[in-house]
């Protein structure tokens, strides 16, 4: 029987690619789709887009076994917490939550709701953060600097971008905790670089899908590490993966991207 799908960013950027990939999957249903934009709109037969603001009511008639969330920090903690209150499993690819947001989320999903919830749902981007963290292990020894650069298009609101911070996370686990600190650009007289400090860089220009570089600068050299989005369509496809995937957890807790791939690698 077809998973029940309800996307929450109907007409975003990704979330209408994620609409799409549905509706073309052979086992899953689009019940409901809920955005700002849109509004009347009909995505499928049956489905209009609908006001957030309708989102609980939509979730009890139509019944949907999974939410997919892809739309800013405030709107999806809400969204959340509906879904877990109607027990729909959830799959979360919103950036920029505060730590008081992210807490928020985690008291909603832990022991009501399986969820998985990722910066970034693109396969490629999760096999980059294994291979920067492997590069970052084997090179901290040696005094390498490292830096981060993420591109991204004009309309994005949050930086740097949740991928990147994550990135810098991996990179900082080799540096040593009392010392190791997060520079966010640089400006003015800042003074020698040291070597516990991770930079992290954000560009923000016309259509750009997503760019993320790790920089590792060492005596005579450096290593760089990309990963390019050419297409949304990267995203939604790593997207439509998790729903199939957290569908069949039992367990109520937040999951991983990692997991899942770890997961599905051993199967």
């Amino acid at each position: 029987m077809a998973i029940r799908v309800a996307v929450a960013g109907a007409k975003g950027r990704t979330g209408s690619h994620i609409v799409q990939g549905v509706l073309a999957h052979a086992n899953m249903e689009l019940v409901v789709g809920v955005d700002l934009q849109g509004v009347g709109e009909v995505l499928a037969p049956g489905v209009r887009v609908a006001s957030p603001d309708e989102l609980g009511t939509l979730l009890k008639a139509a019944k949907p076994q999974v939410l997919v969330d892809f739309t800013n920090a405030a709107s999806a903690v809400e969204n959340v917490k509906i879904a877990a209150q109607q027990n729909v499993k959830l799959v979360v690819g919103t950036t920029g939550f505060s730590a008081e947001q992210f807490k928020e989320l985690e008291t909603a999903i832990t022991g009501h709701v399986p969820a998985i919830i990722s910066p970034n749902f693109s396969i490629g981007v999760n096999v980059f953060w294994n291979v920067i963290a492997e590069a970052a292990r084997q090179l901290h020894t040696y005094q390498y600097h490292m830096e981060v650069i993420e591109l991204h298009h004009a309309h994005k609101k949050d930086a740097p971008s949740g991928t990147a911070l994550k990135a810098a996370e991996l990179l900082a686990a080799y540096l040593p905790a009392a010392d190791r600190r997060f520079v966010y650009g640089r400006q003015g007289m800042t003074g020698e670089r040291t070597q516990d400090e991770i930079g992290i860089h954000a560009i923000r220009a016309g259509e750009i899908v997503g760019e993320h570089t790790v920089l590792y600068a060492g005596n005579g050299e450096r290593l760089e590490i990309t990963h390019r989005a050419q297409s949304r369509d990267a995203f939604a496809h790593g997207a439509l993966t998790a729903i199939a995937w957290i569908h069949e957890k039992a367990e109520c807790r937040i999951f991983s991207m990692a997991e899942m791939l770890h997961e599905l690698e051993l199967a």
